[in-house]
């Protein structure tokens, strides 16, 4: 994984932007529209624990979600999109190559279906990247997950799913980064 440390969660607040920016890319992906969303609110709150930062993190995301304004909507599509698709050759975090090991070594069949799958999965929901805590499934229970929720077609449903995988994702990372 990688040798960061997440400070001291009550220190949050005193810290620099760029080191609020480092805890949120740690936790999440890296996103400049996450960072512009969320530096106001560990900078101007304290909270008991990481994971009640996530969850305040993750009602803001809902509240973008359901937002009439375009440019919240499309600053939603922005952080959902951070994540590396599954399966990609090249993932520049340190956590989500971590996590999506146990994917890097499949049949040639299931490398082409699961980017087969990702392509028709951004073609159901333009803007969107699969997003999905892997926590130890298998290649084909993700496929089976992703089919499944390009068969429902439901936008609204699927940013709640990518938000509710993302911040389990989150939680989960905190979990192995307190220092």
């Amino acid at each position: 994984m990688t040798s960061f440390r997440l400070p001291a969660i009550q220190s949050v607040p005193s810290l620099s932007r760029a080191e609020r920016a480092a805890i949120l890319d740690s936790l999440f992906e890296p996103s400049p529209s996450l960072h512009l969303l969320c530096e106001p609110i560990l900078r101007e709150n304290v909270f008991a624990n990481y994971a009640q930062l996530v969850y305040t993190i993750q009602q803001e995301l809902v509240k973008l979600a359901r937002s009439k304004s375009e440019s919240d909507r499309q600053s939603l599509t922005d952080i959902l999109s951070s994540h590396p698709r599954l399966g990609e050759k090249k993932i520049e975090s340190a956590q989500s190559q971590a996590e999506q090991a146990q994917l890097s070594t499949p049949e040639p069949a299931e490398t082409e279906s699961l980017s087969q799958m990702n392509a028709l999965y951004e073609k159901t929901f333009p803007g969107l990247k699969y997003v999905v805590f892997v926590n130890g499934r298998s290649r084909s229970l993700i496929l089976q997950d992703m089919q499944m929720r390009i068969d429902r077609a439901d936008f609204a449903t699927e940013q709640d799913q990518a938000i509710a995988a993302m911040c389990d994702i989150a939680n989960n990372r905190a979990g192995k980064l307190v220092g």
